[in-house]
């Protein structure tokens, strides 16, 4: 079992079930699944970049990406409609514990000047999104294999009803978020 599952199992349930007075084990929100996106701008004019942003990807992931393709064309950004601009990775179960495990306690601190996550960037619904820079604070990416330095968005969906449920459930699982003065 990942550590991440059993610390959620062992001391998560428990301390979301006496702060927010759970009846029921089944009420405390859980992680859903965890998508991963990077965009690829410069795919068209490089076909090379593509694949490489997909084998950088499939490492920090664990899993194979699926390739994006653009739903309309846009002249002002030079895209036609089925082209490959992106790829996504959705993890979920075993995989998506052990990715949130990197992610809070080896990849951000990692983060250049690093101060913690902004506690602001919950939906409404209780799903949280990030951006990173680059791929190279993930352990995983050998630096002399990068070709250029991409960015991702990652986004963390959960069970919770409210921000402030999810803002706790990521708080409770190790979640870095910066103190607001």
């Amino acid at each position: 079992m990942p550590r991440l599952k059993d610390t959620y199992s062992s001391e998560v349930i428990p301390a979301m079930m006496k702060k927010f007075g759970y009846k029921n084990v089944n009420q405390v929100p859980k992680l859903e699944k965890i998508v991963i996106n990077m965009g690829l701008g410069d795919v068209k004019e490089n076909a090379k970049g593509l694949e490489s942003a997909v084998d950088d990807l499939t490492i920090i992931a664990a899993q194979k990406p699926v390739v994006t393709v653009a739903k309309k064309s846009v002249a002002n950004f030079k895209v036609r409609e089925g082209m490959k601009i992106g790829a996504k990775a959705t993890l979920r179960g075993k995989r998506m514990y052990e990715f949130a495990d990197r992610l809070m306690n080896v990849a951000l601190p990692r983060v250049r000047d690093f101060r913690g996550i902004s506690p602001t960037s919950f939906d409404g619904r209780g799903n949280f999104a990030m951006g990173l820079k680059e791929q190279l604070v993930f352990p995983e990416i050998v630096y002399d294999n990068v070709d250029k330095i991409r960015g991702m968005d990652i986004i963390i969906v959960t069970t919770a009803k409210s921000d402030e449920e999810a803002k706790e459930l990521l708080g409770f699982l190790g979640m870095p978020f910066a103190q607001l003065s």
